[in-house]
């Protein structure tokens, strides 16, 4: 819902702050979004008040106001600027993504010159201060590219990774050798991810 109400914001501005119904329907729409939801308007009212609860959002009524109006403070209440509030809006509305994924994304709210210039600003965003705001996720099997994630509502789930795929050559003991290695490597990338989910968490608290 929050990157909903930026990319209103940024995209179709005559149109923002959007009202209940409006908002419902940019959730609820079929285009750029990863997963589709159906959010009723309960569960909207619901999100905002805990958005206005964190200072992330804001009700606006008033003389020559029909019906309420809501808008976002993302960026001002963390301190992001557009390149940064660009790319979080695209992870929150669709998902994890690569780098090449989020230049072409983005492209309405902010264009980025190249893939560089996006790596900079995860760079800055999984920096982020006093907690990351995105992570790098680990490349999964079949992944030519790695993909990042936003931080902002919790540690992603890592997908059960398939050995099945992946050569094992050697003797038994050689093989359970290797096994043991790259589990070893996927708990300390969980332990990792939990540690920066519990660091996040704490701003919140």
């Amino acid at each position: 819902m929050l990157g909903a109400l930026i990319e209103k914001e940024i995209t179709t501005p005559e149109y923002y702050p959007l009202t209940l119904n409006a908002l419902v329907n940019a959730c609820n729409q079929k285009t750029n979004r990863d997963p589709v939801v159906n959010y009723g308007e309960e569960c909207v009212e619901a999100a905002l008040e805990s958005l206005r609860h964190r200072r992330l959002a804001a009700t606006i009524t008033g003389a020559g106001i029909r019906a309420p109006k809501h808008r976002q403070l993302f960026g001002e209440a963390l301190n992001l600027g557009r390149r940064e509030i660009a790319v979080l809006c695209v992870l929150m509305l669709r998902g994890r993504q690569t780098t090449g994924e989020l230049r072409d994304r983005t492209e309405r709210m902010h264009p980025f010159a190249d893939i560089p210039e996006v790596e900079s600003c995860l760079a800055r965003l999984i920096e982020h201060e006093p907690e990351p705001l995105a992570v790098k996720l680990p490349r999964q099997p079949g992944e030519k590219e790695p993909r990042y994630a936003h931080l902002l509502s919790g540690a992603p789930v890592l997908e059960q990774q398939s050995y099945a795929a992946a050569p094992v050559t050697g003797s038994t003991s050689e093989r359970v050798s290797q096994l043991e290695s790259e589990m070893a490597g996927l708990r300390q990338e969980l332990a990792d991810l939990q540690s920066q989910f519990a660091d996040f968490r704490k701003q919140w608290e």
